[in-house]
């Protein structure tokens, strides 16, 4: 367990200085696209694995249909 959490847990102070970084690297012009276009990311990914799940679902409905018919 310990591996899996490579920086151990944020505090407020982490969070605040991480925040700081990011506005010196990318400027205050350049963060609300940095942040749209990792919300269209996120949404991508979300509608994908949606469409995956509605496939298995699919195929699991349609097997359990086979078996009813036998």
């Amino acid at each position: 367990m310990r591996n899996l959490l490579l920086f151990g847990s944020f505090g407020a102070g982490e969070v605040i200085v991480i925040a700081l970084i990011v506005l010196l690297l990318f400027g205050g012009k350049k963060i609300p696209e940095l942040m749209k276009g990792i919300g269209k990311g996120v949404k991508s990914f979300k509608d994908g694995v949606k469409g995956i799940e509605d496939e298995i679902n699919a195929d699991v409905t349609k097997d359990e249909k086979k078996e009813e018919n036998k």
